[in-house]
């Protein structure tokens, strides 16, 4: 099953099915079941640079019109065409000006992570999951890719399930903290009703944080070990190469002939029948 991670500077949306943005552009990367949605940087033009820009456009396009009206093209067909193409430029541009944010998807089928700690812990699990991938085209004879990439794709959702369960969690324990600051007696009902749900709270928070921990850490491992044995190919297949070059060097050498030290041999004789010769 599909999954779609948008990330926008308000909350980390998690979802089986296609995000839309609410506001703003978005590049869209798919890494085999999982498309992550990454808003663009606004433009940075601004409302009367924009207003500006547009009555230019108006102009251009009225000029348009009257120009192939004169050519006997029905001049209402013209203003049509020129009118949707106003409206389709001029709300590009202002769709580009406005900060990317991701719209929230209808029913309960998505996961929504405001709490910055659990948006980083979810950001990083995201790009550790980018590493794993990675290493699968180099070790495409050793696992499946398309059982690989339903265990990733379902770790990713599974995090974000127990991501958005402690936000909530969270939230609940502050309201709690807050409350236990009540005056009251510790020995009175609503004081000893309100200890026994704050360690409830507790323990819930210590099962997420295991959850949440124990996903992490099998991605990680699952990226240091598809890591290291990538390394660990390719340092046998560098020793194997060597061991390739030196039989071949080994075997062209051969057994070194005398021709040289013949050579010096001859011409020490010439030189000294030569000096002999002119000596006498």
């Amino acid at each position: 099953m599909p999954l779609f991670i948008g990330a926008d500077y308000e909350k980390t949306v998690v979802s089986p099915y296609p995000l839309k943005m609410r506001a703003g552009r978005a590049r869209r990367y798919r890494y085999g079941s999982v498309t992550e949605v990454v808003p663009r940087s606004p433009s940075g033009r601004t409302r009367p640079e924009r207003t500006r820009d547009a009555g230019q456009l108006a102009l251009v396009l009225i000029v348009v019109t009257a120009l192939v009206s004169a050519l006997g093209v029905p001049w209402l067909a013209i203003a049509s065409g020129c009118a949707i193409l106003f409206l389709a430029m001029t709300g590009r541009r202002r769709r580009a000006a406005q900060p990317g944010t991701v719209a929230l998807p209808r029913g309960d089928a998505a996961d929504v992570l405001y709490a910055p700690q659990e948006r980083a812990a979810y950001g990083r699990a995201v790009a550790t999951a980018r590493r794993v991938r990675k290493t699968w085209p180099a070790l495409h004879h050793m696992i499946d890719p398309d059982e690989a990439d339903r265990g990733l794709t379902t770790a990713l959702r599974d995090l974000a399930s127990v991501l958005a369960r402690r936000q909530q969690i969270r939230r609940l324990r502050d309201e709690l903290e807050q409350a236990a600051a009540h005056g009251l007696a510790p020995d009175s009902p609503a004081a000893r009703a309100l200890a026994e749900q704050r360690d409830r709270v507790a323990e819930l928070w210590r099962e997420s944080g295991d959850d949440a921990n124990r996903i992490l850490a099998a991605v990680h491992a699952a990226a240091v070990a598809g890591e290291n044995l990538i390394r660990e190919l390719r340092v046998h297949q560098t020793a194997r190469d060597a061991e390739l070059a030196i039989s071949r060097l080994t075997a062209a050498a051969g057994p070194a002939s005398d021709a040289a030290p013949e050579l010096a041999g001859r011409t020490a004789a010439v030189i000294a029948a030569y000096r002999e010769l002119t000596g006498g």
